[in-house]
């Protein structure tokens, strides 16, 4: 729990926060491995919610799949964290979360993500974004770099390290995902404040 704590004041602090070893090995070894499972049933990300997703590669160039705690029953222990994150961040950060939604997520090479924020317009429940990072074997060069972009107009750059999580604030943190050039590999999504439909529904 402290760790939990001291992780929570940094996203108090500075609107984000990264953990370097987020798993313990054994649950990232299984992550990793239904990651590798799904990649046939992967599908081109699109942009916008519900009725109003579209695909536009210029600007988001990853490939998805929707999660779903039901079905994905190898996950269960990833799920159990999820748990815990909810706990720690409605009691500590006095939020209300009572949903989530993630997918597995695939930069192949060439693949980006533009400036943006993770809101949709007429639907602003995500309160929470957290990112794993699933590349056992990323260097230098090869790309994929999430860059949060930081209130005094600076920014700051994430190596997509394997085991690596990043959180922040979903409203307030405008990020973009540098080009890849390797596949690169994470388990993305978000905590919110109302449930909401299937996120493979969504963009």
């Amino acid at each position: 729990m402290d760790l939990w704590l001291s992780w929570m004041d940094e996203l108090a602090d500075q609107d984000y926060v990264i953990i370097d070893k987020f798993f313990d090995g054994d649950t990232y070894e299984k992550v990793r491995a239904e990651f590798q499972a799904k990649l046939p049933h992967f599908s081109q990300a699109r942009i916008g919610a519900l009725a109003q997703k579209s695909l536009h590669t210029e600007i988001r160039g990853d490939q998805t799949y929707w999660l779903d705690r039901k079905r994905d029953t190898a996950l269960q222990p990833f799920w159990e964290v999820v748990d815990e994150s909810i706990y720690v961040l409605n009691r500590y950060c006095f939020l209300s979360l009572s949903g989530y939604e993630f997918h597995f997520a695939n930069y192949p090479p060439g693949g980006h993500y533009d400036k943006h924020l993770d809101q949709f317009q007429g639907r602003n429940n995500r309160m929470i974004s957290m990112i794993i990072y699933l590349n056992d074997d990323w260097q230098k060069g090869d790309g994929g770099e999430l860059e949060i972009f930081v209130a005094d107009g600076s920014s700051v750059i994430v190596e997509p390290i394997g085991g690596r999580c990043v959180m922040f604030k979903s409203a307030v943190v405008p990020h973009a995902v540098r080009k890849s050039f390797k596949d690169r590999y994470s388990l993305t999504g978000w905590l919110l404040y109302q449930p909401a439909e299937l996120g493979k529904f969504l963009g």
